[in-house]
């Protein structure tokens, strides 16, 4: 039932692009992120509601509810209106801004996009510290 302190953030993966999700679960799961997905808009509202995760990344073109439908119905609902959403794109950056903005959605990318980076972003967002690599030297 209840899990210790150490519990693992759970994130939700919204797109119709299945290979996307696929490589995305997998580098988050290996991460040590839980993970689960939905592939379009409607499942998308059901799972977030179902599962609660920490974050749901969000594609913002698909079918049965594009991204910005699933954004409203989601902040509309008192179960799912605190989970932070990452928009995760192929549109181009100043339109994704933009739909971002209206939709209430601070965070965003836009595809194709560096693995890497994206995995620091979700960290950050979730408000994981990195085990910093860098060596602080005691008394110096």
């Amino acid at each position: 039932m209840g899990e210790k302190s150490g519990e693992k953030k759970k994130i939700l993966i919204v797109d119709d692009d299945e290979e996307l999700v696929r490589i995305l679960s997998v580098n988050l799961a290996m991460e040590g992120f839980e993970v689960c997905a939905a592939f379009d808009g409607m499942s998308a509202v059901m799972r977030a509601h179902k599962e609660q995760p920490d974050l749901i990344i969000l594609d913002i073109k698909m079918p049965a509810g594009s991204g910005l439908s699933v954004v409203e119905k989601l902040r509309a609902s008192t179960k799912t209106f605190a989970i932070p959403i990452m928009f995760l794109s192929a549109l181009p950056s100043e339109e994704v801004k933009e739909k971002a903005a209206q939709a209430g959605v601070i965070h965003y990318c836009t595809k194709p996009f560096d693995l890497e980076s994206l995995l620091q972003y979700i960290k950050g967002i979730l408000g994981i510290r990195q085990e910093s690599p860098v060596l602080k030297v005691l008394g110096a």
